[in-house]
């Protein structure tokens, strides 16, 4: 059963996020300020946190700042605010997703899933020796979540970092842009395709030394996208 620690100072959301993560078979956790939150994550070991940025004590940056200095759990930020620099804050901090508020409890449930997703990736990794992932001039260690091309560390977007993953893990395959979000962003629906471009292009521009002759992430003319199976 997975433990999801909810961070939240307000007690309607706090309910109705903790119906339908029950709902998921998860174990819910509650604090309702960023002081309480912090150590709460650190004592209980979550396998989630879902984390308000505006809280009482501490707010959810700071909160996400000194969690991620001791610990890779999986973060999801909620906000009210719909400033872009909200956003970009919450990920650069380590954030792995974020959701405005109000947000539709269909679009809650597909984020969740898609971060357990991400995590059951993982741990299978891990037991199946394949944590650490080396090609020509780029290595990935899944663990730790870190990649490196030509021994310079190269610092990804979770998002990113999960697109990069996922078709490394396995080369050759091809993934259309559905069968991305759906794995990735946990869509289960059309109309976000420009949301998976946008971010190949922000990995590449990372990874790939010419991005008009790409190494690494390869597309699939008339399907998608795939990692070179030749290297």
């Amino acid at each position: 059963m997975a433990k999801v620690l909810i961070i939240e100072d307000d007690p309607e959301i706090i309910n109705l996020l903790e119906i339908h993560l029950k709902d998921l078979s998860c174990e819910v956790l509650k604090a309702m300020d960023g002081g309480t939150g912090l150590d709460m994550a650190k004592q209980e070991t979550p396998d989630l946190i879902i984390l308000d940025i505006a809280l009482p004590v501490m707010d959810g940056i700071e909160v996400c700042q000194k969690i991620r200095m001791h610990q890779n759990t999986p973060i999801i930020m909620l906000t009210a605010k719909s400033e872009e620099i909200d956003r970009v804050l919450g990920l650069e901090v380590g954030a792995d997703d974020y959701i405005t508020k109000p947000f539709s409890v269909r679009e809650f449930i597909a984020r969740v899933k898609a971060i357990f997703r991400r995590t059951k990736l993982i741990k299978e990794s891990i037991s199946n020796g394949t944590a650490k992932l080396s090609f020509e001039g780029l290595s990935i260690d899944i663990e730790k979540r870190k990649v490196e091309v030509n021994n310079d560390r190269i610092e990804l977007s979770p998002k990113e970092f999960e697109l990069l993953t996922l078709m490394a893990s396995h080369p050759g395959k091809s993934y259309t842009r559905s069968d991305l979000l759906k794995l990735i962003w946990g869509y289960d629906f059309e109309g976000y395709e420009h949301t998976v471009n946008s971010h190949i292009n922000r990995l590449r521009a990372k990874i790939e030394s010419d991005m008009t002759h790409p190494k690494y992430i390869l597309t699939t003319w008339g399907v998608g996208y795939k990692f070179n199976e030749e290297l």
